[in-house]
């Protein structure tokens, strides 16, 4: 019993009889899973027992109320999971251990709060604060508290943990702001603020963690602004702001994130505009605008960002126009337009995205044709049409689309005929005709098979 490394007593009532009776020393153990225990069971094991090796303590929805005492012997402890410990109003305090961490101390001998790496508070719905000796776990690496949603702020002394690298805050909708002191955690990775719903602001102090890599606000719905201080973050890969309802504009700074290749900003209903400094994102891969209802217009300075593949601006109702510049996005291989319902036409230079394999127009209902340019789409795959109940024609140029695959018209309910040069298109597979009245679907296939009919794997879907 004595060299056993691991144990499991997931989901047990009362202590098992093999170890009632046994050895109360388990120098050895290392991990110990408690899921669904019973508290009274889960306290008397840790109680009773010897537990110096201990590294790895899962008590996951365990109903207890508070941590047992003979928990801060486990001087080795790197992982503690109380995820879903519903019950769980508080937890220790450490300062009632009286860290000294003077030269001579033995390191051995020292609590829990010396070890620690990774604690994990998600589902604690009940825990409404956190004590301010928290800061003393200078080891702590990972801290989560997705979920705890009665927690309405942290304690200052969290600017304490400088090795925290990880800090999940997910669905804390009771957490209104975050503590100046969070900007002195200058290992911080990765910040995730995700349905903190009561959250209004950040500090300025964020400008202060020059390693943060990741930042997730999305569905923060009473988020309005961010602070000026957010260029500084030189190292930001990832900003995430769907669903943040409320926010109007994004800070001029914004331009400053040079690392930052992926900005999500779908379903913000309020956002009128972009700065013009988003030109200057010359890392950026990734721009979605989802859903977008208010946006406009888009800056002319949105064609320097040259490393640009994906632009996502699906129902963005309210936007008429892309700008000439859009044609400088050389890298640029999917562009979504589907439902821009006051979108009318696309500018010329839309040929230039040679990159370019991917064009969703779908139900721009308003847009009436398609530039004879968009014939340099050399790299374009896949032209989605799908209801343009207005759109005239195809230009008699598609035929210069060499790489060109599919064509969706599903809808396109005023199409009469097909260009005589889709014939050219070799690599042309599949034709999506859908929902038109059953004589033009006819005269449409007819036509289409006579233009292409040396082409045998093409595929036609009507219906």
């Amino acid at each position: 019993m004595e060299n056993l490394e691991g144990i499991s007593l997931k989901k047990c009532e009362n202590l098992p009889s093999l170890f009632q009776n046994g050895s109360k020393e388990f120098h050895n153990l290392r991990l110990l899973d408690l899921t669904k225990a019973s508290p009274t069971m889960a306290e008397t094991f840790i109680q009773s027992r010897n537990l110096n090796n201990l590294r790895w303590l899962c008590l996951q929805e365990c109903m207890i109320q508070e941590l047992p005492s003979n928990l801060f012997k486990c001087s080795r402890l790197q992982v503690l999971d109380l995820t879903n410990c519903d019950c769980l109003e508080t937890i220790f305090d450490f300062s009632a251990y009286n860290l000294n961490l003077s030269i001579n101390v033995d390191m051995k001998k020292l609590p829990i709060s010396i070890s620690l790496q990774e604690l994990n508070l998600s589902g604690c719905s009940s825990l409404q604060e956190l004590p301010t000796s928290i800061g003393q776990l200078h080891a702590l690496q990972e801290f989560d508290l997705c979920r705890c949603y009665s927690l309405q702020e942290l304690p200052t002394s969290i600017g304490q943990l400088h090795a925290l690298q990880n800090l999940h805050l997910g669905w804390c909708q009771r957490l209104q702001k975050l503590p100046t002191s969070i900007g002195q955690l200058h290992a911080l990775r990765n910040l995730h603020l995700n349905d903190c719903l009561s959250l209004q602001e950040l500090p300025t102090s964020i400008g202060q963690l020059h390693a943060l890599q990741n930042l997730h606000l999305n569905s923060c719905s009473s988020l309005q602004e961010l602070p000026t201080s957010i260029g500084q973050l030189h190292a930001l890969q990832n900003l995430d702001l769907n669903y943040c309802l409320s926010l109007q504009a994004l800070p001029t700074s914004i331009g400053q994130l040079h690392a930052l290749r992926n900005l999500h900003l779908n379903y913000c209903l309020s956002l009128q505009e972009l700065p013009t400094s988003i030109g200057l994102l010359h890392a950026l891969q990734n721009l979605h605008l989802n859903d977008c209802s208010n946006l406009q217009e888009l800056p002319t300075s949105i064609g320097q960002l040259h490393a640009l593949q994906n632009l996502h601006l699906n129902d963005c109702s309210s936007l008429q126009e892309l700008p000439t510049s859009i044609g400088q996005l050389h890298a640029l291989q999917n562009l979504h337009l589907g439902w821009c319902e006051r979108l009318q036409e696309l500018p010329a230079s839309i040929g230039q995205l040679h990159a370019l394999q991917n064009l969703h127009l779908g139900w721009c209902e308003r847009l009436q044709e398609l530039p004879v340019s968009i014939s340099q789409l050399h790299a374009l795959q896949n032209l989605h049409l799908n209801g343009c109940s207005n759109l005239q024609g195809l230009p008699t140029s598609i035929g210069q689309l060499h790489a060109f695959q599919n064509l969706d018209l599903n809808g396109y309910s005023s199409l009469q005929e097909l260009p005589t040069s889709i014939s050219q298109l070799y690599a042309f597979q599949k034709l999506q005709l859908g929902r038109l009245q059953r004589r033009q679907n006819y005269l449409l296939l007819t036509n289409c098979m006579l233009k292409i009919q040396a082409q045998r794997d093409l595929e036609l879907e009507s219906f």
